[in-house]
């Protein structure tokens, strides 16, 4: 008998990337190639069945940002918020919170996410979107993005999570109302992106639901916000996650960031 292919392992994260841009009606991946005497892992991957297209994105590729340094008073402010988001105790989760969570990611950021409120990971760790839902968006961010997680500014509605991950109640999202405000007037992103429906229905001041917001453009205080889909949900519905993707190209295109680029396109 032939010998039997191995399967890779599920938590392989060369598999998971593969699996991503599946998700995404993505097929081959051109790889940059290597420089002369540059070392890397041995052994290659080849995608052996071809899609409608393909792109391709440098890993950790530079994050083209202008902005002056002087910025530094704004993350002097932020610090400051975030110290005070700590201590506060404005609202019923307080009591049952392990620790706030304030933000992740660079002040000088162009593209700001905004989320709904944190998990149990989050409240463990003190740090948005670092469980599952957070790993898909920190794959989203950076192997469909191009963009190193750490340029981005992440923050939620919320800095206290509700016991067992219950929708934000709207006595809650009022007594929380000022500090995300803060911070994006501290940050003053060039695009915010609104990760499923209550951080859209916050920023747009709306009542709508995410299926009638997502991929269309609004905006909060003259600063464009794009809806999308929350990581949980493509987690629930990955046939999604190629909506989410291009509503993501929207976003680098408003940020003036140049996309992932597609090329050896198949017509479908």
């Amino acid at each position: 008998m032939p010998e039997e292919r191995k399967r890779p392992h599920p938590g392989d994260p060369l598999t998971d990337l593969l699996a991503f841009y599946r998700d995404l009606g993505v097929g081959e991946l051109y790889l940059a190639p290597r420089a002369p005497g540059e070392s890397g892992a041995t052994g290659s991957a080849t995608a052996e069945e071809p899609a409608s297209g393909s792109f391709t994105f440098e890993e950790n590729a530079p994050y083209p940002d202008a902005r002056p340094s002087a910025r530094s008073a704004s993350a002097s402010e932020l610090r400051s918020l975030a110290e005070e988001v700590s201590s506060c105790v404005s609202c019923r989760l307080c009591k049952s919170r392990t620790q706030t969570v304030f933000s992740d990611g660079s002040p000088d950021a162009k593209i700001m996410f905004v989320g709904e409120a944190p998990g149990a990971d989050e409240d463990a760790q003190g740090v948005p979107f670092v469980g599952r839902a957070g790993q898909l968006l920190t794959r989203m961010i950076e192997d469909g993005m191009g963009l190193p997680r750490r340029s981005v500014y992440i923050a939620n509605v919320l800095k206290c999570r509700p016991p067992d991950n219950r929708n934000p109640e709207p006595d809650e999202i009022a007594s929380c109302r000022h500090f995300l405000e803060k911070q994006i007037e501290l940050v003053r992103p060039a695009v915010l992106v609104a990760l499923g429906k209550f951080a859209a229905q916050f920023l747009l001041g709306t009542d709508e639901g995410i299926m009638r917001l997502r991929g269309k453009w609004g905006s909060w205080r003259g600063i464009p916000v794009m809806p999308t889909f929350h990581p949980s949900f493509l987690l629930r519905q990955p046939a999604s996650k190629k909506d989410a993707w291009e509503d993501l190209l929207k976003v680098l295109a408003k940020a003036g960031l140049p996309a992932p680029p597609r090329r050896g396109a198949r017509p479908s």
